[in-house]
């Protein structure tokens, strides 16, 4: 008997947390579920109208694309086995949800070097590098982010009111090279994202002008 199923093997959405020097891969964040539904808006960065006329089709740089999903985490499949999942009875979700938030923190270390350096009467204390986020959508889509807004509706909990299930809101600002530059590691991963979409662009044929109901221009 075959043990092959037939159905294709599920990829599924994430983040990967990177050294921002060196591209060096800290932390891979798997989503327990796929979001059914992503959102993407583009802000085209051209001149104002009124301007000088010669400049009317010229674009200053990258639009601006933002993204945002709604991610579910749920412990009920783990509870009916507790004996296998000793982590999730004692804490639920609290251990996934921490990955998640963690981006969204300077870590305690930092913290810590700034005061000592206060301390030291460092007059000019240089704001915490966070690391580079980069949100992976299959092959297609793996670009550099920032996380520009974050929410958690916990929506059960366990005797020790521990969040057993819970909606996660997460809205993404794709980072380009206006933002971090050619150099940086995340400026290379964005010119990737940029010349694989212009590769998925190319293969789309043509239309005709006479598909469009025009004979000529």
């Amino acid at each position: 008997m075959t043990s092959f199923t037939g159905s294709p093997r599920l990829l599924k959405a994430g983040i990967v947390i990177m050294q921002p020097d060196n591209g060096s891969v800290i932390r891979v964040i798997s989503l327990q579920y796929n979001p059914d539904t992503l959102n993407r808006s583009f802000q085209i960065q051209s001149y104002d109208e009124g301007g000088d006329r010669s400049e009317a089709l010229r674009l200053k740089s990258s639009p601006v694309e933002t993204i945002k999903l709604e991610a579910e985490i749920d412990a009920t499949d783990q509870l009916e086995f507790p004996d296998q999942n000793p982590d999730t009875v004692r804490n639920g979700i609290h251990t996934q949800l921490a990955v998640l938030e963690s981006m969204l923190y300077p870590s305690s270390e930092a913290l810590q070097e700034n005061y000592q350096q206060a301390g030291r009467g460092v007059l000019e204390i240089v704001p915490m590098e966070a690391p580079l986020s980069l949100f992976v959508w299959s092959r297609h889509r793996a670009v550099p982010v920032r996380v520009t807004e974050f929410s958690v509706t916990e929506e059960a909990f366990d005797p020790s009111l521990n969040p057993i299930r819970a909606r996660i809101s997460l809205g993404l600002r794709v980072l380009s090279i206006n933002d971090l530059g050619f150099d940086h590691r995340g400026g290379s991963l964005f010119m990737s994202y940029l010349k694989n979409k212009e590769a998925l662009a190319g293969m789309v044929g043509n239309a005709t002008l006479n598909r469009l109901g025009l004979e000529g221009l």
